[in-house]
Order: structure tokens, then sequence, then C-alpha cells
């Protein structure tokens, strides 16, 4: 089953993945993987005020959160992607970041935030000196529980957490500032 957007005008963060594992296809919602906690990530970092599942996703747009895949095809691995794929992804994208106008752009792994930026781009986690179209950019550790460099629930809620602090410094600023690039 095709995975469906989560999308709101002006949305505090646009979460993007790579795109879906075969599982979220099979069941329709995203990050449905028993083993990623991506759920629990939002609620233990309280970027969301209810703990969610996968089942709810649709229920991002209430708190002013969007979600979207770079690609819409489900994989078993991101590696699967053609570079056709991709580039028509990125192109998608950026139309969605400039018609949603997020605050932030909160890439979910580092291996999509290279692939939009290039290979040259600082690699890591966390807050970006880049812009799409005004918007911030912030990288999280993919959630996945395959992920070796952030293996554990906390490794990756501290990213989460930052993520957190970082959308609230944003908003804190002038609307006028947040748009400029």
């Amino acid at each position: 089953m095709p995975l469906r957007d989560v999308l709101t005008p002006h949305p505090r963060i646009l979460f993007v993945g790579i795109n879906p594992g075969l599982r979220s296809e099979a069941v329709g919602h995203h990050f449905a993987g028993p083993g990623n906690p991506f759920w629990r990530l939002l609620y233990a970092a309280r970027l969301v005020p209810v703990a969610l599942t996968h089942d709810e996703d649709q229920r991002l747009a209430e708190f002013g959160l969007a979600l979207t895949n770079l690609c819409p095809r489900a994989t078993r691995s991101a590696a699967e992607l053609s570079a056709a794929e991709l580039r028509r992804g990125k192109q998608a994208l950026e139309r969605k970041i400039r018609r949603l106008h997020p605050d932030v752009v909160a890439f979910v792994g580092v291996t999509i935030y290279r692939q939009f930026f290039g290979r040259g781009s600082d690699a890591g986690p966390g807050p970006k000196a880049e812009k799409i179209d005004g918007a911030r950019v912030f990288v999280l550790p993919n959630p996945s529980g395959l992920n070796a460099s952030f293996p554990g629930f906390r490794h990756k809620l501290v990213w989460f957490e930052r993520l957190r602090e970082f959308v609230e410094a944003v908003a804190d600023r002038p609307r006028h500032a947040r748009r400029s690039t």
C-alpha cells in the first residue's frame, strides 16, 4: 500500500526519510519496522505531546509536523534506488519545501542528507549551515536498530532532543529572519 505523506502548511519540522521500507509499504504507515524507534524518540524528545505509533502517523500534522520521503518506492535497502530516482526525488522534495515553507527540514539519516546536498557536505548529525528555500536544515541519525553508529535508543535520543532545542531556537527568531537565505 503506497505511503501517504503527512503534510501541513508551514510545519515546524518537515521530516524527510530517504524511502520507505518494505514493512512500511506493506502496512501503509511510516517507520513501521518493529525495530525502528522513530515514534518513541519523537515522544521521548518532547517533539510530540502524546505517544504515537506508526498507525497514527497522520496525526503528526496536529502537532505542526510533516513527514515525507525523498523517493516513494519501497525497498529492502536504500542502495537499491537508482540515480534517476534520487534526482527526481530531490526535485519533488524541493517543490514540497517551497510549497509548505517549513521552519526546519530534518533529514532522517546522514545518507539522505548526503544524497540531497552531495558528498562534500558535512556528514554528521546536527544543525547544518545549508538552507532550503529559507528552511533551516538538521540531520538526525537514522533511527533504525541497524544503525551501528548510533546503536542504542539513548544514542539517538540525544539528537532528537537537540532537534527540539534547535526548532525552539528557530521559532524564537522573528519570522522574516527565518525566511531569509
